[in-house]
């Protein structure tokens, strides 16, 4: 048996549009009223985010104060993952048909996310994906969870997904962060890094993950057809 095990944000969803508004929004609430800010462009945002600049330099190069970054920086943690924002993730283009493709192609699919349960069941409903994962090939967060790293944390859920699931003659992991990379290698899980995500080329290559490949639907190409990888 073959399995596919994915992460959820960047190979499937676009998390990019709910960084931005939370970024406009803690700009906006941080300024002091008559203050000068420099409100970053998505794109410029997004390549600061994909390139790991820490939350306080994205807000002194917004033009606040060092004082004022410390409170963006809380503020942005506090807000990112509420349920107000979710409603501006959106489907990676592509991703729904490589799903599709790696389905109907009898792979074992699951999912492994940093999302709790209630803000997995929000996108399942939304975009009808737990068509593809059922409950028991889904691996997230539970909504009381305490979060430490996620390098930390995502290598505990790979750990009882191993546990969990039948024996597959080959795994294949396909994330978009080092704590993908960091739980696949823990449990010797051929990991492919996807660029459409949170982090650039050059932050992915960091954590040597076998393959990088531009997103799922190259992914799942690989995968199906191994010939293309000699």
């Amino acid at each position: 048996m073959l399995r596919l095990i994915t992460d959820f944000d960047g190979p499937i969803i676009d998390v990019s549009e709910r960084y931005y508004r939370v970024y406009q929004f803690c700009l906006e609430k941080t300024r002091y009223p008559d203050q000068l800010v420099r409100e970053l462009a998505k794109a410029e945002f997004w390549q600061m985010k994909r390139s790991r600049v820490p939350e306080k330099q994205i807000a002194l190069n917004s033009g606040l104060n060092e004082a004022q970054a410390q409170e963006f920086s809380q503020l942005r943690r506090q807000t990112v993952h509420t349920e107000p924002y979710f409603q501006h993730d959106s489907l990676a283009p592509g991703a729904v048909d490589a799903l599709l493709k790696i389905q109907q192609a009898g792979v074992d699919l699951a999912v492994m996310t940093m999302r709790r349960v209630w803000e997995l069941d929000y996108a399942f409903k939304k975009y009808d994906l737990g068509r593809f994962f059922p409950e028991n090939r889904c691996y997230c967060l539970s909504n009381d969870y305490v979060k430490t790293r996620d390098i930390e944390d995502k290598p505990l859920l790979m750990a009882r997904a191993l546990t969990d699931l039948p024996p597959a003659a080959d795994t294949w992991m396909v994330g978009d962060t080092e704590a993908d990379i960091a739980a696949a290698k823990k449990h010797g899980v051929k990991v492919m890094a996807v660029e459409c995500g949170i982090r650039d080329r050059t932050q992915l290559e960091l954590y040597h993950p076998d393959l990088i490949v531009k997103d799922l639907s190259f992914a799942v190409d690989l995968i199906l057809e191994p010939q293309r990888l000699i």
